[in-house]
Parts: C-alpha cells; structure tokens; sequence
C-alpha cells in the first residue's frame, strides 16, 4: 500500500516536473545560436533570457555608424522611441491606473476602442472558453506570460493577470500611478518582451540564426530584427538633406524597434497579423513587392477567393491541418515555418538574401545554401509532392542566376563608362555628393541625387536593374507569379536596362573618338586654332549635350563639316580666279 502511494506521489511529482519547463527552462523554438550567442544553455530560465536579451537589444540600437551625418525630426521619437521619445510637457499629471481609459477615451477614443475589443482587455473572456473554441490556445499563452511576469517579479505568486491596461506598457507592468509628462513611454520590443519573453527571443534571434557562410551579408541581415540599423547605416539614407524623404524608408525600417508594425495597435490582432495584407505596408513596390507577386500567384488567388470561408483564429501552426484552416499558403504560414515549427523568426530558410548576388549564385551548391533549400521542400511539401517542390525551387534558382548574370554582365559595361569618364558631365559637371555618401557607377543614390550630373541615364538605369528590376524579377519567381519574371516585369525589364545601358555604352563612345578626332584636326599639339573650326567644335559640343540625341547630332555635325567644306572650297576658287584677273590687269600696258 505504501509502495503504491509512494508510486502515486513519484508520479504527481514528474507530472509536475513535465510542467515546470515552460516556466523554468528555454522554449524549442529559441534556437540554439541565439542561445550560444548569450552565454546560455537550454537550462537557463526565461528571465536570464530575457534579461540577456533586453540588454543586447539596448546596447545594438543605435543611431548607427553615421550618426554625426544626421539628425532625428520629430517624428522619429514614434519610429525609433528607444532613442528618441519623449513625453508631452502637458498635461503635468499624476495619472492613476483608472484614469487612464477614462480620459482617454475622450481625447483620443479611437485607442481606447481597440484596445476593447484586444485579448488584453478581454483576459477572462479567454479564460473561460471551451476548449473547441479555436482561440482557447490563448489561455496557455496568458499562463506563459504570467510565468514570465512571475519570474522577473512583476506579478505576485498565485495572482492572475487580471488585465493589459495602457499603464503596463506606457508606463510600467503593474504600476499603479505615473507622472504624465516624466514617465511615459511609447513601448519598444523589449518592452512588447517583458511579457512575451518567447516570442521576443524568437524574433531576435533572426541576428543569430541568419551567418552567411561567404560573408555575403553582414550577420542578422536581412531580417526584422536589424531592419533599423540596415536604415540608418545606409549611406545615401544618412546623406538626404530632407529628412522627411528617409523617414519613408524608416517607417518601414522599424520592426526591429517595435511590434506594432505587424500586429497593429492597440488591438494587436493576431487574426490581423496572419493575414498577407498585414505584410502589405513594407512588402511592396518596385524593390520588394512581395505581396503583389503573391497576390497574383495561383496562392493569392486562392486566399483572395475563398479566405473569407477560413477560421483566422485558429493558431498558425494548425491552420493547414484544421477541417475549417487555410487550403492555400500565405505569407505567414510560408516564412514563419520551419522544419515543422512555427516561430516569430522569420528568416531560417532565406538563401538569396534581399537581392540576388554574384557571391550568392556562385555559392548556392554549398551545404548551407542547400539545408536552406531541403527546410523550403519540407514547407512546400505540406500541400505538394517532393518532387514538384523540388523541381520549382531548382528552376527558380537557375533563373535568379539568369537574371544575376544578366545584371553583372552590364555592371562591367557602367563600371567601365566610370573608369574611363565616358559618362556625361563625369570630368566637368558632377559635383561632389553629400557626405557619407560616395561616387560610384549606378550606385544606390542614383534613386535620389541628381544635381547637376551627379546621376546620368546610365547611373539611373542600372540603379534601377540591380536595386528594383531584379529583385522584382526574383520575388516573382520565389511567389510563383509567371507575369512578375518574365514579360509583366521581371526580365523584360532587365533587358530594357541592358539595352539602354549598352545603346549608351554605344554613343558615349563613339562621342568621346569624334572629340578626339576633333582635338586632332584643330591641332591643338601646335596650338593652331582656326576660327572655322573653334566654330565647329562649338556647334559638336551643343548638339552632343545630351547622349540620346547623339547619333543624330553626329549627323547633323557630319553635314555641316561637309557645307563648310564645300563653303571652304568655293572660297579657294573665288580667290584664285581674283588673282588670275589682277595679274592680267597688271600685264596691259599703261
């Protein structure tokens, strides 16, 4: 009997043992370079983990390496609020945890209306769902928080969340009162983090898991979790005088400084952020438009036509197998998988980074490339055969190689216009451009100085190929959207770049002999200069100005050298028969 009960009590005991993990050790889904990179192990608790996190988080986001070129405008402090907030001088209130909806709700009611219909005002609604709802997974995700608020001593022992009010996260988790004008804050990741320890160490762990093995991309890059510093260590993004211009590019550029970017707030909807529209914001336009290439795949098509029939509730990693899931892909049920797991990190199986490279297309044999593409096979094979999965992804790499060949055989071409100070305006009229940003052939900033020459047609165009062409053309072909690679756009765009650039290439060149032949004939060697041809050279020079109307210039030029010949000619005959009679004149006796 004894033997039996000490059996009952072993058994409650590993029963409560098996639990303890989700309070008291690292989750599955925190990746093991993440925890390497932190000096942790898999044993560590959620609060060492969340304090490593928060203080590396701290410490990266800054300014960045071109800091001293630029300066916040007001609306930063909302963009990047760890480093730049600061609260309204008015009003100069001690707020109390009741007021805060209470006056709220007539200043700006529209919040206070989302932040209703949230899961954190609504905690007990969660609770006390039967477990055929598709939303009572929620209440495992409110017991985590708890433990988390628990461990970093937050939330007394035994005590429920009762609510998310706008104190806990404008001001502090669990605060009861706070100056208005001293102590408010416009919450960051870490602080999204302190109570969602998991999925901040998910999403940060973008930094670790994404280590290029030929260095192609600096460490973390491309990912939601640097996206921020990747902004503001541009060079051309620091070098714009007008600012309010670059705080497009940072609106987008913010997830790695809030979460508010893909779960809106103050509802901070989970059915909002698994729908691709929510990815729509950023994920758009010439240089990544990801959700227009799978909008108009066969995948979007399905979402568009038959969404509406899906439960969004139920929780991402169930919704392919559920009778009432998605029967089609979407950008969340695609990027946040990986090998079966579903996390915030959202980068374990890119392999061609933001923009196809030469460095990438030489490599993408070796190992690390091809364990990335083996986790898109598993992905794809949720709904396809093996094979299929297999057969599209190597198609798709052999055309982004296509187009990244096609990309590089012209960046010879403009490097080499560059390097000979063939491009129009290169050795009299392109001024300086704004530090930090420097000179180079098609660079970034042809997108957005052109003063003077700064950018030519030639810088202009390939500026446009490698940043916005052939990212466009690859996205088409990874979303499976036959008009965004080949004809729509894609690689009919990528030619009409090459033959701009090479018709260019053509005429620069053909001018640059002509002055030479000109230099040449003017004799410039002797220092002789006739006035007719200082007149041809002035009428060479304006009809070249601009390299489209060149070929027709040369002509015109080619004309007129042959009526100044002609004119030239006429005037040595004219001069001679004048002689010829003064000579006969001079012979007839007096």
């Amino acid at each position: 009997m004894f033997a039996r009960l000490l059996g009952l009590v072993t058994l409650a005991l590993s029963l409560l043992v098996a639990h303890v993990p989700a309070s008291a050790a690292i989750w599955d889904s925190v990746p093991d370079e993440q925890l390497k990179a932190l000096g942790l192990t898999r044993d560590s608790s959620p609060k060492e983990l969340f304090d490593r996190l928060s203080k590396r988080y701290r410490s990266e986001l800054t300014k960045g390496k071109f800091a001293k070129y630029w300066e916040p405008i007001p609306m930063d402090m909302y963009l990047a609020p760890t480093l730049f907030y600061k609260p309204p001088a008015e009003p100069a209130i001690e707020a109390k945890r009741e007021e805060c909806v209470a006056c709220h709700t007539g200043a700006t009611h529209g919040w206070v209306k989302s932040w209703e219909k949230s899961v954190h005002a609504n905690l007990d609604m969660i609770r006390a769902l039967p477990e055929s709802d598709s939303r009572a997974y929620k209440k495992a995700v409110i017991a985590e928080v708890e433990d988390n608020l628990r461990a970093q001593g937050l939330l007394r022992q035994g005590e429920p969340l009762k609510e998310v009010q706008c104190i806990d996260c404008h001001m502090g988790v669990g605060a009861k009162s706070g100056n208005h004008a001293k102590d408010l804050r416009m919450p960051d990741r870490s602080v999204c983090g302190s109570c969602h320890v998991r999925q901040f160490a998910e999403a940060e762990s973008e930094r670790d898991t994404a280590v290029w093995p030929q260095k192609q991309w600096a460490n973390g890059h491309p990912s939601h979790a640097v996206d921020y510093t990747a902004n503001v260590e541009t060079a051309t993004w620091a070098a714009l005088q007008q600012r309010e211009v670059a705080a497009s590019c940072t609106m987008c550029h913010t997830n790695q400084t809030k979460c508010d970017n893909c779960h809106t707030r103050h509802e901070f909807s989970t059915v909002e952020s698994r729908k691709p529209e929510a990815c729509a914001t950023c994920h758009n336009g010439v240089d990544h438009n990801e959700f227009e290439q799978y909008m108009y795949s066969k995948h979007g098509t399905v979402y568009q036509t038959l969404g509406a029939q899906w439960d969004w509730n139920i929780r991402l990693a169930d919704q392919l197998g559920h009778k009432n899931g998605q029967t089609a892909p979407t950008c969340q049920s695609c990027h946040f998988e990986f090998k079966g797991q579903y996390s915030h990190n959202v980068v374990r199986k890119v392999r061609w980074g933001f923009l196809p490279s030469k460095d990438i297309a030489d490599n993408i044999d070796h190992p690390w490339f091809k364990d990335r593409k083996e986790a898109w096979v598993d992905t794809c094979s949720q709904c396809h055969s093996r094979r299929f999965a297999q057969e599209y992804l190597t198609m798709a790499d052999k055309g982004i190689q296509d187009g990244s060949k096609l990309v590089e055989d012209t960046r010879k071409v403009v490097k080499k216009l560059y390097d000979d100070k063939l491009l129009v305006g290169q050795k009299n009229n392109r001024p300086a451009l704004p530090a930090p940003e420097q000179d180079e052939a098609g660079g970034f900033f042809s997108l957005f100085f052109a003063q003077a020459n700064q950018t030519t047609t030639v810088d202009r165009t390939f500026a446009e190929m490698w940043e916005q062409h052939v990212a466009r053309y690859m996205k088409g072909l990874q979303h499976v959207n036959p008009g965004g690679w080949t004809y729509s756009h894609g690689w009919s765009d990528l030619v009409k770049d090459q033959a701009i650039i090479n018709e260019q290439d053509t005429l620069l060149r053909e001018r640059a002999a002509m002055e030479q032949r000109l230099q040449r004939l003017e004799g410039k060697g002797s220092g002789k200069t006739s006035s007719y041809r200082s007149g041809e050279r002035a009428l060479y020079a304006s009809v070249i100005e601009d390299p489209i109307l060149a070929s027709g210039g040369l002509a015109l030029l080619g004309g007129g050298l042959l009526l100044t010949g002609l004119r030239g000619g006429r005037r040595r005959a004219a001069a001679s028969a004048d002689a010829d009679t003064r000579t006969q004149h001079d012979d007839v006796p007096g």
